[in-house]
């Protein structure tokens, strides 16, 4: 039986070569990643000196890419603000065919609160698009429980005539071959739509949006004119997916201060992200076409990335000829929040370490495009591995070598280092630069407080004092809540087996 190369999760789905292959791709990461920070321990120990001047070019080099990031942030901030202010209902409608346009939104749900659901639903209808051309699909799991589902079927009868139509699926537990995760899910409720409502009524797949959504993503402002409007535009609507900004807001004011930092940490990485076309790959929640999905069997129901990994599913279905349109524009989500701190803590730690699992994406892309060599687009391939390997690095990296490896040589270089110019220059030199770069934590909490939503009456001016000072803490953070878990998800896909990483729903508290 033939393989569908383009499905496969693992190493183990392949045989022979192939196998090999793959499971060598599996651990190209953690050896990069791992092997960089293991050399510049050792070196520091047996060549200080020679980590020392490393360190010193690393860090101008780190200097020059937060100033780099800085443009990218500012440029991207201020098309985010210029396109709230845009009336995109108005444009729309001077385009001809914009009423042909349909919206499937799919809302996988397991452990959620009905409050967290409905405020999702009330927030479709209020966002001033026609809920007649809505299609909202609420996918619940079945694993999920009896109590969830009378919970879905009391929203059901709360919303189903609200919108064009709607659609309550159940996906089964213990389906052979699937992982338990969104993927899965979002297949499942996929199908059930195109058999139960986009078939019987006859919708062209070309006329289809669909927006797939975490289900505490709260729209607003006109996200769909805004949708509309940029698959209307674009040169090759039915070769794209479309990227809002994710802004976590739904919860931002009440999450401690550690999880507010990783959340707009995220947020303006994905402002420069939109900024960065080359860069940009599909993230938590966003749209595509109907028309795409179908062409490739809808998601792989064996992944945990699965929001990353449908647009590489896409980009080497269509030979590299695939691309993501940046929306900036926001859906707020919610921050990671529990009913403690402590629990909050192990929960950021984990959901970071599922976003680092991630890097199951590099060998997937590097093994497809080496199996379509011969007639995929060979420069946009080779720059996206490049990106992808550089970014997934970087994120195990960087942060380590410049807040603990940077300054070992200092403590294991021995006498002789110690006596050098060079070990006494080594801290002031660091430390210079590292002021220098301060500038893009300085500008992170002034564009975070643009970005903040209003205060809550119950919380007074001290509070918003707070969210300005708690940047001050941004390199703890990036290590402990960046690198760690992405160097630690990394290991895992190296291990293989028991070490895999499955899919860890992200408990949700307001």
């Amino acid at each position: 039986m033939a393989v569908d190369y383009l499905k496969v999760a693992q190493a183990s789905d392949l045989q022979g070569r192939d196998r090999f292959l793959y499971r060598a791709l599996e651990i190209l990461p953690a050896a990069l990643s791992g092997g960089t920070l293991v050399a510049l321990t050792l070196l520091s120990w047996l060549k200080p000196a020679g980590v020392a001047y490393f360190i010193i070019v690393f860090d101008v080099y780190w200097l020059l890419l937060v100033l780099f990031l800085i443009l990218h942030l500012i440029s991207a901030y201020r098309a985010l603000t210029k396109n709230k202010t845009i009336n995109w209902q108005a444009k729309c409608q001077a385009i001809s065919g914009w009423q042909e346009v349909c919206h499937l939104v799919i809302l996988p749900v397991y452990n959620e609160s009905k409050d967290i659901i409905t405020a999702s639903l009330r927030a479709l209808i209020d966002d001033g698009y026609p809920a007649d051309k809505l299609t909202v699909v609420l996918a619940v799991e079945e694993r999920a429980g009896e109590e969830q589902m009378h919970s879905c079927r009391r929203i059901e009868s709360e919303f189903k005539d609200k919108f064009g139509y709607w659609l309550l699926t159940v996906h089964p537990d213990g389906i052979a071959g699937e992982l338990k995760g969104k993927g899965a899910n979002q297949a499942w409720a996929a199908r059930a739509a195109q058999k139960e409502i986009i078939d019987k009524a006859g919708i062209d797949y070309a006329k289809i949006l669909v927006s797939v959504f975490d289900v505490d993503t709260v729209v607003g402002g006109g996200y769909f004119w805004r949708l509309t409007h940029a698959f209307l535009t674009v040169p090759d609507p039915h070769r794209s997916s479309y990227q809002p900004i994710p802004v976590y807001h739904n919860n931002l004011w009440e999450a401690p201060w550690f999880a507010r930092v990783s959340a707009y940490s995220n947020t303006f990485w994905q402002m420069m992200q939109q900024v960065r076309e080359e860069k940009l790959a599909t993230y938590s929640s966003h749209s595509m076409t109907w028309q795409a999905l179908v062409d490739i069997d809808f998601w792989a129901t064996n992944m945990v990335s699965e929001d990353s990994r449908i647009f590489w599913h896409c980009f080497c279905h269509y030979r590299g000829r695939y691309r993501v349109e940046p929306l900036y524009f926001p859906v707020s989500m919610d921050a990671c929040m529990d009913k403690n701190k402590w629990k909050t803590i192990g929960n950021l730690y984990k959901q970071q370490r599922r976003w680092g699992w991630g890097a199951e994406n590099l060998p997937y892309l590097i093994f497809n495009v080496s199996k379509r060599w011969q007639t995929i687009d060979k420069k946009n391939a080779l720059g996206r591995i490049l990106v992808q390997l550089y970014g997934f690095h970087a994120w195990a990296t960087n942060a380590i070598i410049i807040g603990v490896i940077g300054w070992l040589p200092l403590f294991v270089g021995g006498e002789n280092f110690n006596a050098t110019v060079l070990s006494g220059n080594l801290p002031f030199i660091t430390r210079t630069l590292m002021t220098l770069a301060m500038a893009g934590l300085v500008l992170s909490a002034v564009i975070s407080m643009f970005l903040l939503p209003r205060r809550p009456a119950r919380y007074g001016i001290g509070k918003t004092a707070v969210m300005v000072m708690q940047w001050i803490f941004l390199p703890i953070i990036i290590i402990v809540f960046g690198a760690l878990p992405a160097l630690e998800a990394q290991v895992r896909l190296a291990l293989g087996g028991k070490w895999r990483l499955g899919f860890w729903v992200t408990p949700k508290e307001r």
